[in-house]
């Protein structure tokens, strides 16, 4: 008999938001499997990016916890929860374009000691594309090339965690598509991964498991083949959401 994975993560009744007495999350909670692949659906408005955010300290919590293992981490700031081991990639400007992309890189790096190389070469294995255009401006790439290079810069610091807010968005079909097998890939390697996605389907049919969310709070959960064969998640949510 197998032990039952270690919980990695953990957020217990977050309520957040931006302004003073404005709250956007009503109650969210999750727990999460080391090594397990989450997707976050929900309509616009839900809460997904600022559910993501919060647990990554971009967004105050004004009541409930996220765990880290056994770690107390609410509110901690970014540059902190990146040195425990949690990776977030933005949905936007996520890239900086002046630079190249081993600078990009590099970056991501910064508190790092020692082992940049490896990491280097690592992300190189992962994303060929990016080593064949190291030198190159990563303002000159198409949006998919940009994912690349956001995925790869957070994943220089070898994080357990590695949280995506909307990694398709705005992509063709084909860059859709190779953002979820990288995605995938990026998993299988042993990072646990938490996504945010606007393409309910194809996010729930490589999710281990899924999370619902609406209004602020998480209306539904289970594996990503329970979620979309659903009856009430297709007509409620996948119904209106992408195909």
């Amino acid at each position: 008999m197998t032990d039952a994975p270690k919980t990695i993560l953990k957020a217990d009744n977050l309520i957040a938001g931006y302004l003073p007495g404005v709250d956007i999350l009503n109650g969210c909670s999750m727990e999460v499997a080391e090594g397990e692949l989450i997707g976050i659906i929900g309509p616009n408005g839900a809460g997904k990016s600022t559910f993501l955010k919060s647990l990554f300290g971009l967004v105050p919590i004004r009541s409930g916890s996220v765990t880290l293992g056994d770690e107390d981490i609410t509110n901690k700031r970014a540059d902190q929860l990146v040195k425990l081991g949690v990776g977030f990639v933005p949905q936007t400007e996520n890239v900086f374009p002046s630079l190249t992309i081993e600078e990009n890189l590099e970056m991501g790096a910064y508190q790092a000691h020692g082992t940049y190389k490896e990491h280097l070469e690592r992300i190189y294995e992962l994303f060929p594309r990016l080593s064949e255009r190291r030198h190159q401006s990563a303002g000159s790439l198409s949006g998919g090339e940009r994912q690349m290079v956001a995925m790869g810069r957070a994943l220089m610091m070898d994080p357990k965690v590695l949280l995506l807010d909307e990694p398709s968005a705005g992509l063709s079909p084909d860059r859709q598509d190779e953002t979820f097998v990288r995605t995938r890939e990026i998993n299988k390697t042993g990072v646990t991964v938490i996504m945010v996605e606007q393409n309910a389907r194809r996010c729930l049919q490589i999710s281990d498991r899924g999370y619902v969310l609406d209004q602020g709070v998480t209306a539904y959960t289970g594996t990503g083949k329970e979620l979309i064969h659903d009856p009430k998640v297709v007509e409620m949510y996948l119904g209106t959401l992408g195909a």
